[in-house]
């Protein structure tokens, strides 16, 4: 099977060929820590995670860099109103990034590096670009010139001439061409600053990133990803300012995936109309499971529209995946029979669903498309389980435990049902199960001895912290809401 991604560059499906053979390279454009983090801060995380877990289940060895830009107006801008540095600012929500995203199952990239840990290295390529002619310096700011590189529009697919046409009237006249963009600013008062070629500054926005993409992945590296936002200007300009840089043949970038829009109610999300949604606050409401389900039910190039609606609806679709986890568990304790039929067809069965899986991912990463096998999955465990408890069918351990490898598989490259699963328990979670158990003996002593009055009140009360308790063939059974 073969992996084809869609390259935002070319505008087409293409197959991935690594440029380093069993290696991946991935840089992702990180957030800008000035505020905690919302729902379209939450989309290409989950992507890339997602993007990530698929190619190292593929045997790929990942390596993957992403950024935070801990220098900028926004932060700087916080900073003032709060009467900190602006330092004190990015560190908090950088703390505030990862405390949401690890809730939302989000493997840490294996690096993060700063803009204020990388000066040096930004001065250079803007030393580099001035001395080729590609940048120039007027009044200690130094501006990149469009007009120097050829291909610039490439990405985006707009030219200059449009994009002179449609600048505005209040642009820099000290530039040589209106879209011309600034690597390096001079040094304004109470504002962070360096010492450079061109006297006290700070780097533009677009630098950065090629300075820690270049350091940490090389000249050409596989994959650069972001939100569609981002294609104009940003990685267009960093495009530009890399490939004048290292003036190669190879490109910067071999392969460019941008993640689509996030609406709320179809309107786009902004604070003026009052639709700016903070993970923070999502998972005051909803689980982290069904937040990164939600997101991953849409393929990352679709538009999503983000809606209590749908939330409620993705929370329902997995609890289905749930179950069959739940029921995945209570075969796993069984004593095995035989029933070579069944089980030869329950074999063939997972198989057929693990290359389909690998079919909707190999398909430029068709998160929605691979969900859906999961729920065809997922409904012949239950059938089976059904059958099974009924007594219309024997249990047949080692072919069931295909069909569960094959579900647990899907569910780890999603990143999804980790605490349901038990060859995932640790353990606190083994303790808590324990606790759980006495709980429910205590109800079920309740009943027998019935006083209803206990048994309705553990019920009701363990209901109030979201622990639901179903009854089974197999016993009493509970889960989290």
């Amino acid at each position: 099977m073969t992996l084809r991604v869609y390259n935002t560059l070319t505008k087409r499906k293409e197959e991935f060929v690594p440029v380093e053979a069993g290696k991946v390279k991935m840089y992702v454009c990180g957030v800008t820590p000035y505020n905690h983090p919302h729902i379209g801060n939450a989309r290409p995380f989950i992507t890339w995670d997602v993007i990530k877990r698929y190619l190292e289940h593929r045997g790929f060895k990942v390596y993957h860099v992403q950024n935070f830009t801990d220098i900028d107006d926004k932060i700087i801008n916080t900073a003032h109103a709060e009467g900190v540095t602006w330092d004190v600012i990015a560190n908090r929500y950088i703390g505030a990034y990862f405390e949401v995203m690890d809730k939302l199952n989000i493997r840490r990239a294996d690096i993060y590096p700063t803009v204020s840990e990388h000066i040096a290295e930004i001065i250079n390529i803007v030393k580099t670009l001035v001395t080729k002619g590609y940048a120039y310096n007027v009044d200690g700011d130094v501006y990149y010139s469009i007009e120097k590189f050829e291909d610039y529009g490439k990405l985006s697919g707009r030219n200059i001439e449009d994009m002179q046409a449609g600048a505005r009237v209040d642009v820099d006249e000290r530039k040589h061409h209106p879209m011309d963009f600034a690597l390096w600013k001079n040094a304004k008062p109470d504002e962070p600053s360096w010492d450079s070629p061109w006297g006290k500054g700070r780097p533009g926005w677009h630098i950065e990133c090629s300075a820690m993409a270049l350091k940490y992945l090389g000249n050409s590296f596989d994959f650069h990803g972001g939100g569609s936002d981002l294609i104009f200007p940003h990685h267009e300009n960093e495009i530009a300012q890399s490939e004048a840089f290292m003036e190669e043949e190879q490109p910067f970038v071999h392969y460019w995936l941008h993640n689509g829009f996030i609406t709320v109610n179809e309107e786009k999300m902004s604070k003026s109309l009052g639709n700016f949604f903070l993970v923070k606050d999502i998972l005051q409401h909803y689980s982290p499971d069904v937040l990164r389900f939600f997101i991953l039910s849409t393929h990352y190039r679709s538009p999503l529209d983000f809606s209590d609606e749908r939330l409620s609806e993705a929370q329902r679709s997995l609890e289905r995946l749930r179950t069959a986890v739940e029921n995945s568990n209570d075969l796993g304790k069984m004593e095995k029979s035989v029933s070579e039929a069944k089980a030869n067809n329950l074999q063939t069965i997972a198989l057929e669903a693990r290359q389909e899986f690998y079919a909707a991912m190999d398909d430029d990463f068709n998160t929605a498309l691979a969900i859906g096998v999961m729920f065809g999955l997922a409904k012949e465990i239950n059938v089976y389980y059904s059958a099974v408890v009924s007594g219309k069918e024997k249990y047949n351990q080692e072919a069931y435990s295909t069909i569960r490898d094959v579900y647990f598989m899907m569910a780890d490259v999603l990143g999804i049902l980790v605490e349901e699963r038990q060859d995932k328990i640790d353990g606190s979670q083994e303790f808590i199960g324990q606790l759980m158990d006495i709980i429910i003996g205590i109800r079920q002593d309740a009943r027998l001895s019935k006083n209803w009055a206990i048994a309705d009140k553990v019920r009701d009360s363990l209901g109030a912290v979201g622990i639901i308790l179903e009854d089974s063939p197999q016993g009493v059974r509970w889960k989290k809401r």
